[in-house]
């Protein structure tokens, strides 16, 4: 059959122009590169010839998109594409395609989770494990772009992990602060148990973000002419979002929403400690059950230092030696802070924070999740519920974000965080245990 389409090909000659077919061999020799204006009207005149000559019996034997791509060794969904611009308007071929940045390298944190089962299983089994190994379970299992070994590693540091020594092998494993975190809150968590009773009702907290063109990338379309919903390319003004659920679905009165001052950069950039303290006074305690245990990530506003707190390593200098005064601790004057700070960390008592007191005052009592553990904050999946139905109803506009927001919210109800909790604390047993297993290993 392609024999046949092969004799239709050199037909074409008398159609293009032996400039389009020159470049067609230039371009049949750089895989990749954007198809150029010259070339998609090579592919439209290619299309309609065998729109034209689909009436042979032959012909019918498969569809002109397909010989099309074969003809011209390209892709079917490019063919596609390239259509469904010239059926909208055939100007858009005269737009040259730009390759835009660089393939995608940095490894989402969405895989945290996934990577540090991974390593836990196989330090729980005795099983070595390197870079190269985990490099290969990711792309295999988790479909992840090319990334380099390097990168690899850079994110395992930035999430807590280490190439340490094990006790007959190296391999990897978490950093022990990361650990210790991990252990100290859940031993929290487990003393706030009575059986399937709690002590102290729990409230996480947390905050989030959603753009104005926060959409779903599929839809359904035609395949001869391709998807028409054409999408912003860029993410658009934003909302800022705090808010706190309970066994029994969101906090009445607690949800907080703001218009942020900037379209890029992380959104915890928009946050302040002020702001926080002014929501968590005003909004969160007063709708909360009484002595509520409240849970928390450890974002920096989250973390600010009561009047009457210890420094701690990341305060300034002449704070450090103030409160080293203060407590007749002598140093000289021409000490570093490095030594400073060398001295606080074995004689300073743990610091405090602003907002426990603020909850003490009323009885409540603040728990931070351990860094690098976003699985055992339920109110996260909460935020993909919302996240997924505002994408589902997304026209671009801020008006209709606003809108829709309230609606998205309402998806979350109180059998929906019942649920996740009840989730989260089988990860957490699971942790506790695990910890345990590593430590015979």
């Amino acid at each position: 059959m392609w024999s046949h389409d092969l004799i239709l090909i050199e037909n074409l000659y008398v159609i293009i122009s032996p400039q389009i077919l020159k470049f067609w061999e230039l371009s049949m020799a750089i895989s990749g590169s954007p198809l150029t204006s010259e070339y998609k009207k090579t592919i439209v005149c290619v299309k309609k010839y065998f729109d034209r000559t689909k009436t042979d019996i032959e012909e019918q034997n498969s569809s002109c998109v397909e010989k099309t791509a074969h003809a011209l060794d390209v892709g079917v969904a490019t063919v596609k594409r390239v259509m469904a611009d010239y059926n909208r308007n055939p100007a858009l071929l005269d737009i040259e395609s730009v390759q835009r940045g660089h393939p995608p390298r940095v490894i989402t944190d969405s895989l945290q989770s996934f990577t540090r089962d991974y390593i836990r299983q196989a330090n729980r089994e005795g099983r070595y494990t390197t870079l190269d190994m985990l490099s290969d379970y990711l792309k295999l299992n988790r479909n992840e772009l090319d990334f380099s070994i390097r990168t690899l590693g850079r994110t395992l540091d930035r999430w807590g992990f280490t190439f340490g020594k094990g006790t007959r092998s190296q391999h990897l494993k978490e950093k022990d602060y990361v650990i210790v975190a991990r252990r100290k809150y859940l031993r929290e968590k487990r003393l706030n148990r009575k059986g399937d009773a709690i002590v102290r009702p729990e409230v996480y907290l947390d905050e989030s973000y959603v753009n104005k063109n926060h959409s779903n990338d599929f839809i359904w379309y035609s395949d001869e002419d391709g998807p028409w919903v054409q999408k912003p390319t860029g993410k658009g003004e934003r909302l800022i979002i705090i808010n706190a659920i309970t066994k029994d679905g969101w906090v009445p009165g607690a949800k907080l929403i703001f218009k942020s001052s900037r379209k890029t950069g992380d959104y915890h950039g928009q946050m302040n400690h002020e702001l926080f303290t002014k929501w968590f006074s005003e909004q969160l305690l007063p709708n909360i059950p009484e002595h509520s245990l409240i849970i928390m990530d450890n974002a920096s506003y989250h973390n600010s230092l009561s009047k009457c707190s210890a420094p701690i390593a990341t305060s300034r200098k002449s704070d450090i030696s103030s409160w080293l005064r203060q407590n007749g601790i002598p140093t000289q004057e021409d000490c570093l802070k490095s030594e400073l700070v060398e001295i606080i960390k074995k004689i300073a008592p743990a610091p405090t924070y602003a907002l426990d007191e603020i909850a003490a005052e009323q009885g409540h009592k603040v728990l931070r999740t351990p860094p690098y553990h976003p699985e055992l904050q339920p109110i996260e999946t909460c935020w993909g519920v919302v996240k997924n139905k505002i994408a589902r109803n997304c026209d671009f506009t801020m008006i209709n974000l606003l809108k829709q927001l309230d609606g998205a919210f309402d998806g979350v109800t109180g059998k929906t965080c019942s649920g996740i909790i009840q989730n989260i604390r089988q990860i957490e047993d699971d942790f506790w245990n695990g910890d345990m297993e590593l430590e015979k290993t």
